[in-house]
């Protein structure tokens, strides 16, 4: 009994009196009385807001000083993060090691489900150590529950080294929280499939790692007014979007915005300034390096 006191304590395992009777009823009835459920989410993470803000701030101080971000989680909070850091890199143009993370069982759980990885403190405890983390780095562990052994231990690694720790989670007053310095917790309340928190928990998660990511290169200049100007124009959808900025943003045709991304070298945000301000890519590169990143300051920064 005193194992289901305890289990029965996070919110994320409570029932939800909603949905006693999703095995009763006929299959747009079900689909509508789960979907409801997900009307919590946003509000739930609206919540959180502040708490967000202080996480971006805290990951941008230590990236702008050399650091990284890195995710840690198990299940479908391993799974979200891992899908957060991946989509960094064409999106942001950052090298692939600023954004990563790792995720218990390593990279076949992504696949498979590896469930008994995510008790293992050992585990998370080598892949911190395998990750080679350092007090320049910020790290968020992600769990639903907030107790998870694999995340708790790699946080008190990062934590030791002096690392930015953040918990994202799901419940009140979690361990996890114990040991981080921000703590982001949208409660959306019981899962319509109790205990299954791939559901509203997932989402949550998803949507705060998304607002994380995003926000953080948008202050590191990654972004000009809302558009990604330091994509990897590595497919044909990508080379699209590129030339359709530097079209855009310099107000000329397909072909001038086309030649202008060669002579870049695929740089969309090096070719808005070469043509805006009319001067060679090497030009360009050494303005926008000495404009931090940042090619709002790069449009009016002086070339001395």
């Amino acid at each position: 009994m005193g194992y289901i006191k305890e289990f029965t304590k996070m919110v994320t395992e409570e029932r939800n009196s909603r949905t006693m009777d999703l095995d009763l009823l006929d299959t747009e009835e079900l689909v509508s009385r789960v979907q409801k459920e997900d009307f919590d989410v946003a509000v739930a993470v609206q919540k959180v807001v502040p708490e967000i803000a202080a996480a971006v701030d805290l990951i941008v101080n230590r990236l702008n000083a050399g650091g990284r971000l890195i995710y840690f989680g198990a299940g479908t909070s391993g799974r979200l993060g891992v899908l957060d850091a991946t989509e960094c890199h064409p999106t942001f143009g950052v090298d692939r090691e600023l954004v990563q993370a790792c995720i218990a069982g390593g990279k076949e759980a992504m696949f498979v489900s590896f469930e008994n990885a995510e008790d293992s403190k050992e585990l998370g405890l080598q892949d911190a150590l395998n990750i080679k983390v350092t007090g320049k780095d910020a790290m968020i562990g992600i769990t639903a529950s907030g107790r998870t052994p694999y995340v708790i231990a790699a946080c008190e690694l990062a934590k030791k080294e002096g690392a930015a720790t953040i918990a994202l989670v799901n419940n009140f007053d979690t361990p996890l929280s114990k040991i981080c310095d921000v703590t982001i917790a949208p409660i959306v309340g019981a899962e319509a499939l109790t205990g299954s928190t791939r559901m509203k928990a997932g989402t949550a998660q998803k949507m705060i790692l998304n607002l994380i990511s995003t926000c953080t290169m948008v202050k590191l200049g990654k972004v000009y007014e809302n558009l990604m100007v330091d994509l990897k124009p590595t497919n044909e959808k990508l080379r699209e979007r590129a030339v359709s900025m530097i079209a855009l943003l310099c107000d000329v045709a397909r072909p001038i915005a086309e030649g202008a991304l060669v002579a870049s070298n695929g740089h969309a945000k090096t070719a808005v300034l070469m043509l805006k301000r009319k001067m060679g890519r090497v030009q360009a590169e050494e303005l926008i390096t000495k404009s931090g990143g940042s090619l709002r300051k790069a449009l009016v920064a002086s070339q001395n």
